[in-house]
This record gives structure tokens, sequence and C-alpha cells, in this order.
């Protein structure tokens, strides 16, 4: 039987390569530490606001340190530390390419895996960086003086722009300045500063993290489980794991917020500093007398989704004697393991079985046709597992616990499972914030948010505003739009494709980007030919490599002849 449920996983997983053009990504960022002010700005609006833990990142968000502040974000298998004053954006997020935009600060990644078709890019005002290896970089842009500072700690990496192109290698450091010409040195990259190390150690705590024996590296928010819960194993479960310190009749799904991200349309974010995996991965149960969340199979990549959770409405079910003159509410509850989780957004029947077997042990192999309206679920009459608050108050952001009011047996009885919560988006709902919080946030200067960057990929167009689909949403409350809906507002709005980035290489003939690289070329000392073996084809998925010392062959001073024991010696 065990076999049997691998062999379905593993071919879900294998399926999911071809995912349908309209299917959201399977992984999404999450903003996990913060320290002094930083701003964050989402795709598709002008305003910015205080910066939120646990907020899911994607396509088109913006981060700003300010002074003295710091941020860490992950992102699949990457985990990115910001350094202050560093404006960052995503130009790109999906299942194959994690694409960003650095229009100045510094930036280090942890790239712990890169498969064979993934590409990773940070774009800087002069030049767009490829991680060509798993390892440590650090990328400092100060578009001041139009250089950028390339250090590969342990990898290998490659610069491309003014119609050139070098590769970087464990233990060096690339300087690199000029626009439309390059002018760069590589040289021995230096000792650790006070940054370098204090993203090691963050990196050192990811490491020693006792979750992975449970959870997969790619589950973003793993890293936080160790200090605020304990693991256990549970008869018909296997391994869970349950949070310390919470508050008397906590349950999952009511301290924290609503907020509308696109592709996926309503997603928790949890007040909790663990509140991230246990929320976007796996399935919660009430175990003698408490909550605990069962993750899904260790061995595959999970799927991100935006919360595990039935919701509650249907025409019998009225929370009109709690709420007073029949105000409209909105209602859900945890799926319990072994549940399908059926998404309120447009997708394949493979993202659907992807998102569900990635997730928890789905016994029923056909999880594409499930009513959700007949399914029996465990947790609907749990200790305070249904949680109910007023459409407005949902719909505006504002906290659950705050705003929820009690459920009565009646209406609970009364309750019809359906697939969405049919609310219609406002701007505040994409902010998740208060006006009084957007007053407050720090905001980047107009000439940072303005600079472009060079890219070697094209990146997707930019999102449409959301005030120009507004109004598509309010049409069908609760659903996404689809690709090709976005793509019709974007043709009668005649945007451009990318104001902001600007090609690494000049258009060849035939269409196309990407010279190729000078043949018989003489470089300066200390600065190395570009490599004429294809990156992907040097690339080794899933497997950390050592750095490298590349030596330069020693020549003899001027005047001085060689000596033929010399010559002999070994190279140190």
């Amino acid at each position: 039987m065990r076999n049997i449920a691998r062999f379905v996983i593993l071919s879900a997983v294998a399926l999911g390569i071809a995912v349908a053009q309209n299917d959201p990504p399977g992984r999404a960022g999450r903003l996990n530490y913060i320290s002094g002010p930083v701003s964050f700005q989402p795709g598709g609006v002008d305003d910015w606001v205080d910066a939120t833990i646990n907020r899911p990142l994607t396509t088109g968000d913006h981060l700003w340190t300010d002074r003295d502040a710091r941020a860490e974000l992950h992102a699949g298998a990457a985990t990115l530390r910001l350094n202050s004053v560093t404006a960052f954006e995503f130009l790109n997020l999906d299942d194959k390419n994690v694409q960003i935009r650095l229009a100045q600060g510094s930036l280090t990644v942890r790239l712990r895996r890169l498969d064979e078709d993934e590409s990773f890019e940070v774009d800087t005002p002069n030049l767009a960086f490829s991680l060509l290896r798993p390892g440590e970089y650090r990328i400092d842009a100060n578009p001041d003086t139009q250089t950028t500072t390339v250090t590969v700690r342990g990898g290998e990496g490659e610069v491309a722009g003014g119609n050139q192109a070098f590769s970087v290698h464990a233990r060096q450091q690339a300087r690199v300045s000029g626009s439309e010409t390059l002018t760069y040195d590589v040289l021995e990259a230096p000792p650790p500063d006070g940054w370098d190390r204090w993203c090691q150690n963050r990196d050192q705590r990811e490491e020693r993290a006792e979750s992975l024996k449970y959870v997969s590296r790619d589950m973003v928010g793993y890293e936080d489980l160790d200090e605020y819960g304990t693991w256990r194993v549970v008869p018909g479960y296997g391994p869970v794991w349950a949070p310390r310190q919470v508050v008397v009749g906590w349950a999952p799904y009511h301290f924290g917020h609503w907020v509308w991200v696109e592709p996926w349309g309503w997603t928790w974010v949890d007040d909790a500093p663990w509140g991230f995996a246990p929320f976007h991965y796996g399935r919660w149960a009430f175990v003698t007398g408490g909550w605990v969340w069962v993750p899904g199979p260790v061995a595959v990549r999970p799927v991100y989704a935006p919360a595990l959770v039935a919701w509650v409405g249907g025409p019998n079910f009225s929370l009109s004697v709690a709420l007073g003159g029949g105000v409209a509410g909105v209602a859900w509850f945890p799926l319990g393991p072994r549940e399908v989780y059926v998404p309120a957004y447009r997708t394949s029947r493979t993202y659907i079985s992807r998102v569900n077997v990635t997730n928890t042990t789905i016994t029923n192999v056909n999880v594409t046709n499930i009513n959700v309206a007949n399914v029996r679920y465990v947790n609907r009459e749990a200790p305070g597992a249904m949680t109910a608050v007023p459409q407005t108050a949902f719909a505006s952001s504002q906290p659950v616990a705050r705003a929820a009011i009690t459920v009565n047996q009646g209406d609970m009885a009364n309750a019809q499972v359906v697939n969405a919560a049919a609310v219609a988006p406002r701007p505040e709902s994409v902010l998740g914030h208060t006006a009084a919080s957007r007053a407050s946030a720090a905001r980047p200067p107009a000439v940072v948010l303005n600079r472009p960057v060079v890219t070697k990929n094209a990146p997707p167009p930019p999102l449409v505003p959301f005030r120009q689909r507004q109004a598509a949403l309010a049409a069908n409350p609760g659903r996404p739009l689809d690709s090709d809906a976005i793509n019709r507002i974007r043709q009668q709005q005649a945007a451009p494709v990318h104001p902001l980035v600007k090609p690494a290489m000049a258009p060849q003939r035939g269409g196309g980007f990407g010279a190729p690289r000078p043949q018989g070329t003489t470089y300066p000392a200390q600065q190395p030919k570009p490599s004429t073996v294809n990156p992907v084809q040097e690339r080794r998925p899933d497997r950390e490599v050592q750095p490298q010392v590349r030596h330069e062959e020693k020549q003899a001073p001027k005047g001085k002849k060689t000596t033929e024991e010399e010559k002999r010696r070994p190279e140190r």
C-alpha cells in the first residue's frame, strides 16, 4: 500500500512538469524576518505599507529596507537577505524562474538547490547576474557610482551586460562599473564582514533545524518550527507538530487576517512568527484536546496553497442573529488530514492533484471530481474550528480575532461548504493594512522606484494595476481573473512591455538577444575568460558545490629566466 501511495505521489509530481498556462506557481516567497523600518508594496498598487511577516510574496511585489533595517525572505530553496537601504522586487517568481530587480543596496542569496531547468537571476542597474550552481552569493549595487560588486563565496555565476559576459567562480569577487560598456576586475573574495557573518549565522540556524526530518527542505517556513513547537508521533497521522504557548481556545486560521494575492485570491496571513508553513502546506487535526499540524510527504516538493480551509456559506447559512440586522458574513474551518483542497482559482486537473498529494495523504486517487458540499469534514465540529467574520471586516483585512463572532449550533448545522469566499476584493484587501499603516510606511525615493535594471532573461509584463481589474473581480466575487481576462485588460490599456528593464545583450540578426562571447580576446590580469561551456551543463542539481580556487599561471619577472627546476615545481 505504501508503494502504491508513493507511485501516486511521484506520478502527480511528474505530471506537474507540463502545467497548464492558467495554473498558478507552486511556490511563493515569504517575508519571515524584519529588523528596523521595512516597507512593502504589492504588485499592481501604488501605496506602500509597513511590511508584515508571513506575507506571501510573488511576481511584482516590492520591498524597501530603510536605514538601519534588515529583512530576510525565502523562496523555494533560496534564502534572500536584504541589508539597509535596499530596493528589491520580484520581476518573476514561478516554478522555474526567480528573477530579482535590485535597484540599489545589498542582497545575499543562499541557494541550496538549482535544477537543470531552473533559472535564478539578479538584475542591477548595470548588469544581470545569473546564479549557475548552489552556493552563497552577495550582490552590492551602487547606482550613484554605476558599480555592482558580485561576491561568490561558493558556487558559480555569470555576469552579463554591455553586450559582454564573463564567469565568476567560487571565492572570487567581480567589481563591475559602467553602463553601456562595462569595465571589471575579478579578484580574490575578501574576508567576510559583519553583514556576511550575520547571514552565515542565520544559515547555520536553518541547517540545524530538527524539522528537516519531517518536512521537505522546499517547504517555506520550516526554519521557524523548532523554536516555537514540538514534534511527536500520533497513531494514524505519523509525525505531527504542535505549537507551544498558544492562548486558551486557540484554533488554526483564527489569529491573523485575509489579503488578496493574485493569482491565488484570498490568502491567509498568520500573526504567529511560525505561522507560514502550517497554513499553506499540510493539514490540521484536533487530537487529545489540542490542535496538531500534520505535514505532507517529506520526499516531494510541496505545492503552496493560499489557505487550506473549507469555506462555509450557502442559502441556508445565516449570521443575522449574531451580527444583527442581517449583515453578510464569511466563515471557514481548517481542512483535516486526507481531505481534498479545491481551489477557488482556475487550474488544471494536474494542479489539483499536485497541490493535494504533496500536502497530505490522499486515499482517493481521483481528487479532481470532488463536490465539497457532499464531504463529511472531520474538523467541521471540532472545538473552535469554525470562524466567522462580517464581510466588511474580511474584505478590509481586519484582524480576524478582533472581528470574529460566535457561530451558534443551529447556524453551524445549516452551513453548507462552498468552493470560495464570495467576497470581492478592495484596494485595502491587496495592501492588507489600514490607512494609518500606509501613512507611516517608509517610502523609497522616486529615483529608486523608477531606476531601470539590466536583464538577461525577459521578465513577464508588469501587472495590470488593481484598479483596472477591480470591476472585473467584482463581477465574479472571490474568483481571481484568469490569464486570458488579464491579457484582454492589458491590451485595452496598451501598457508598455516593461518600462524598467533593458536587455544585457544587443539584438542579433534574426531576432533575440545574447551576442556570442568574443573569441580570442585578451583579458587583463586576474580577469578570467568567459566560460565556453553551456552554463546549464555546468550545474550540479541537489548538491552543494565545494568552493574551488582558480589558479593563475605564474609569470617570471622581467629580466629573470625561469630555471628547469622551477618549471617542474608543483603549483601551490
